[in-house]
């Protein structure tokens, strides 16, 4: 019973995380319809923001302050990863609305050119985070069940992250102008919302979440440039398994691949068990293209 509390509990972690990930791409590719290649990116930013915050804590500040620095890092990579993303939309995006391959070739090149900037800043090599000491051992609840603080946080921290959006989206005005341009924009337009500062923040919006992100990332290992690389797949698969554009969609699409994929694993291997997930995420989507979740519209096309 213990090993298999701990297999679950291994796959909600893996969940929490391809969700944490997946949130601000479900913004944005919901929204706008961008494929956005450079979100992976936008994680390796929040995480060497905690790299960084982590280094002046340590020259500027005594050791009894050091156990705050991660909680100052979530949200300095929320509001540079945000800065930075609402640049990209005004720079770049917003002249390639309606044209995806377009989008898809230049965030992919803008991907590239983030890996190269932040090989120039910090180096190729991967670099090490370390996490306060709060978030150091795990909750035993018994002899062969240890849950880590860490992982036990970042679960946390999905559920924050949530809380938040969904109070955004439901509960203010600028969530609700966000939800009728999803809807059917021209008539959104027509109403007066203006659809190009909707779609700057809600693109500058899902860059804060995946800077928040990778952020979280750097206590499960070392960080580097190409971090975002190794999520940015399964980020997409997240979304188009949940449905475009519905939070509950997106955690339903991220707790089935979590903790099926970590059952596979187990069971099999982990290459057998990526390829059958894989398999499966296929097999679902000829039965149901729009994913678990669909956005409601009342546009004719």
């Amino acid at each position: 019973m213990g090993l298999l509390l701990l297999q679950l509990f291994n796959g909600i972690s893996l969940s929490s995380i391809l969700l944490l990930i997946a949130l601000g791409l479900a913004i944005t590719f919901g929204l706008m319809n961008v494929i956005n290649m450079a979100h992976g990116e936008f994680i390796m930013i929040g995480a060497y923001m905690a790299y960084t915050i982590q280094l002046l804590f340590q020259k500027l500040l005594p050791a009894s302050a050091f156990g705050w620095y991660f909680i100052l890092s979530l949200g300095v990579a929320f509001a540079v990863a945000f800065a930075i993303g609402w640049l990209l939309e005004v720079t770049l995006i917003r002249f390639l609305y309606g044209r995806p391959l377009d989008s898809l070739l230049a965030t992919w090149g803008v991907s590239l050119v983030l890996q190269q900037l932040a090989r120039q800043i910090f180096g190729a090599p991967n670099v090490a985070v370390k996490a306060p000491e709060w978030l150091e051992g795990g909750l035993a609840l018994g002899d062969d069940l240890m849950l880590p603080y860490k992982r036990l946080f970042i679960i946390g921290l999905v559920i924050v992250c949530i809380t938040i959006i969904y109070l955004y989206q439901y509960r203010s005005r600028g969530g609700r102008n966000m939800q009728a341009v999803m809807q059917n924009r021209s008539m959104a337009s027509c109403l007066g919302i203006s659809t190009r500062r909707v779609d700057a923040q809600a693109f500058a919006f899902g860059s804060g979440m995946a800077g928040i992100a990778g952020c979280a990332l750097t206590l499960l290992g070392p960080i580097g440039p190409s971090i975002g690389t190794y999520y940015i797949v399964d980020a997409f698969m997240v979304v188009v398994l949940g449905g475009i554009g519905k939070i509950v969609g997106t955690v339903a699409g991220a707790l089935g691949i979590g903790v099926l994929n970590t059952a596979l694993e187990y069971s099999t291997s982990a290459t057998l068990g990526k390829v059958i997930v894989f398999t499966l995420i296929i097999a679902f989507l000829q039965w149901k293209p729009s994913g678990f979740a669909t956005m409601k519209s009342r546009a004719l096309d």
